[in-house]
């Protein structure tokens, strides 16, 4: 069995976190913070829109922002050597 993560990042998608800024209409003096991720294609990000469509048909919130930071995670290993020595005491 195939790991879904891998799959979708062979198709372009990277992975996607956002931090959706909302308030319910009821109380808007309540500023709300919900953390988002999953797989998405930048810069279009067709997942995430159809999450927050579905917040606001289903739910109805009120978004004030979105932050967004996307990252393609399949590439070749970066690394680098550190010299020093990290102690616990």
């Amino acid at each position: 069995m195939t790991d879904r993560a891998f799959l979708v990042q062979m198709e372009g998608y990277g992975l996607t976190t956002a931090e959706i800024c909302y308030y319910m209409p009821d109380h808007p003096s309540l500023l709300q913070i919900f953390a988002w991720q999953e797989y998405d294609a930048a810069p279009d990000f067709p997942v995430l829109f159809d999450f927050l469509d579905h917040w606001r048909r289903e739910i109805q919130v009120e978004i004030r922002s979105v932050r967004i930071a996307h990252e393609k995670m399949l590439r070749p290993a970066n690394w680098r050597s550190a010299d020093g020595v990290i102690s616990w005491e």
